[in-house]
């Protein structure tokens, strides 16, 4: 969470730029922090990077084409001191990550101060904006990330028929209207990078998710299309995972679609089916496994512990994960993990 002096000061950095550039993470915290910072000022471009979870000096040349006065990062959790230094230019990063030690940059990330706090990138570009007509991108950037904001009450009474009544957050990701727009958000990401672009600008100029639900608009029509079309290859990929349920208490699920990436996706839903188990969701692809983690219990100490020897890295939330291993070593890796996740649901299943 940011303190008013905080909000206050990113506001006026953000209104006095002149031609900013937002630089933001792949998924729907990313992007829904750009869209938030974007539609306050209407100046300026967005830039996804999609490429590692660093920034580094390979978007040097991003940084030149666009020639921003200030550049905004958003949801990265790593950027490179080197991208720091040679972007010669006033820096805001607003994460949520794991810490790190940096120069020459204005940082904000909550777990600075307290490491276990869990506030997401769209929960901080809401308190710079404040603007009520946005309030449902920050809903659902939030929801995405898997955290329910303090407006939610607002929310329902603004938006009555995408929110019909509240709960935990499984209830209003998985069985409300809502849950769509999150879905949707993830989905729109993926495919060509044309079409990424051309719904990324279209939600710039969106006035209301009614748009986008109701089809109420040619902009809104084409988002809701796009959606419905990727939506039909993540509905048979979770037909599939859910066969492999079995007494284990680990569902592995690997899948090799090529064109359409689902693990985040996959590995939330099913943890919501299938509390009890960890969910390991996995895609091979260039001689690697990309692999999703989810657990209703903290695995990232042991997740960071059956990488040790493996060739690979890793890591993210305490109970959501990511990881990408070499396939000739996911075997080792796999067995290390069941080892150190053993003692943890022992512990669990005694609470």
């Amino acid at each position: 969470m940011l303190t008013p002096q905080q909000a206050a000061f990113l506001k006026e950095e953000l209104m006095s730029a002149s031609n900013p550039l937002f630089i933001h993470d792949d998924d729907p915290d990313g992007l829904c922090s750009y869209l938030l910072l974007y539609r306050q000022r209407k100046e300026g471009k967005g830039a996804i990077l999609n490429s590692a979870p660093k920034l580094d000096e390979r978007f040097l040349r991003k940084v030149e084409e666009v020639s921003p006065d200030k550049i905004f990062v958003l949801d990265i959790p790593i950027v490179e001191q080197e991208f720091i230094d040679k972007a010669n230019r006033p820096i805001f990063w607003l994460d949520h990550h794991q810490p790190l030690e940096r120069t020459k940059i204005h940082y904000f990330n909550p777990r600075i101060q307290n490491p276990d706090a869990y506030y997401p990138t769209t929960a901080m570009a809401y308190q710079v904006t404040q603007n009520p007509e946005d309030m449902w991108i920050a809903m659902v950037g939030c929801l995405a990330d898997w955290y329910l904001p303090n407006f939610v009450d607002q929310f329902k009474e603004k938006y009555p028929e995408l929110l019909l009544e509240t709960g935990d957050l499984t209830k209003l990701v998985y069985h409300q209207p809502i849950g769509q727009l999150v879905k949707l958000f993830f989905f729109i990401l993926k495919g060509p990078t044309a079409e990424v672009r051309k719904s990324i600008k279209i939600l710039t100029r969106i006035q209301s998710p009614y748009e986008i639900t109701k089809q109420q608009t040619a902009q809104g029509k084409f988002l809701w299309k796009r959606f419905q079309q990727i939506n039909k290859h993540y509905e048979v990929l979770i037909k599939e995972a859910k066969k492999q349920v079995n007494k284990s208490s680990i569902l592995l699920f690997f899948y090799l679609d090529n064109q359409w990436s689902f693990t985040p996706n996959l590995a939330n839903e099913l943890t919501s089916l299938y509390p009890t188990k960890v969910v390991i969701i996995g895609r091979k692809k260039s001689g690697s496994v990309k692999c999703s983690i989810r657990a209703q219990f903290p695995i990232l100490g042991a997740l960071e512990k059956a990488l040790v020897g493996i060739e690979g890295y890793g890591g993210g939330h305490n109970n959501a994960c990511g990881a990408v291993i070499k396939e000739e070593d996911w075997e080792r890796f796999f067995e290390n993990f069941k080892r150190e996740i053993k003692p943890l649901e022992e512990k669990e299943n005694t609470k």
